[in-house]
């Protein structure tokens, strides 16, 4: 695996954390609260050493909502959250008084719409920034067993290495922690590499 500089990984952390501002001002509109988004850290995994422990998913189930993005880069992008919190995160969106079968009912169409407003952030932040093109496809939740997803996603990307931001994400005084994972092929993360020292250079 490609080892990134203190340097590269210092501005990975700057394009998401501009993506994750994007992203808090969308969604405060939303829920009509003060929301707050953070990437403390980045993380490089191979598809192999993807795990529930890795990516610190305490539940047996798990929501999570994917998006295909390609054009200068190409990667999977995916929104991965505990169910539970995924549920808490519906209620903020829907009101506090919203019943556990509205909660149900609405969940897939909530969680695309915040999988959508997250992920385009900091898809358009990457592009901004590193001054490229990308396309996206519509988002697309699901929620199933943790062991379930995990071994979904490194079976249908195909593809060798993960990229992690572990976000926190805080809607009032309620906290929901989750994980912002892209999957890149070799290829497509030495081209992330040429443009996020282009940028460097560029500062």
């Amino acid at each position: 695996m490609i080892d990134f500089s203190t340097d590269q990984l210092d501005a990975l952390a700057e394009v998401f954390n501009i993506g994750a501002g994007r992203a808090a001002s969308s969604l405060s509109e939303i829920v009509d609260s003060d929301v707050k988004l953070s990437v403390p850290r980045v993380e490089f995994f191979k598809s192999s050493e993807i795990n529930a422990s890795a990516l610190n998913l305490t539940s047996d189930r798990i929501g999570a909502v994917r998006q295909h993005f390609s054009g200068s880069i190409e990667a999977e992008v995916m929104l991965l959250f505990t169910e539970e919190r995924a549920l808490n995160i519906v209620r903020e969106m829907m009101g506090s008084d919203a019943s556990i079968e509205e909660l149900a009912e609405y969940e897939q169409e909530a969680m695309c719409e915040l999988g959508n407003i997250i992920l385009n952030a900091c898809i358009s932040a990457i592009a901004d920034i590193l001054g490229v093109t990308l396309d996206t496809t519509l988002p697309i939740y699901s929620v199933d067993s943790t062991e379930l997803i995990l071994s979904q996603i490194v079976s249908d990307a195909g593809q060798p290495v993960m990229l992690v931001l572990h976000i926190n994400m805080t809607i009032e005084k309620h906290d929901s922690q989750g994980n912002l994972a892209f999957i890149l092929s070799s290829t497509s993360l030495k081209e992330l590499i040429v443009h996020i020292d282009r940028h460097i250079q560029g500062m």
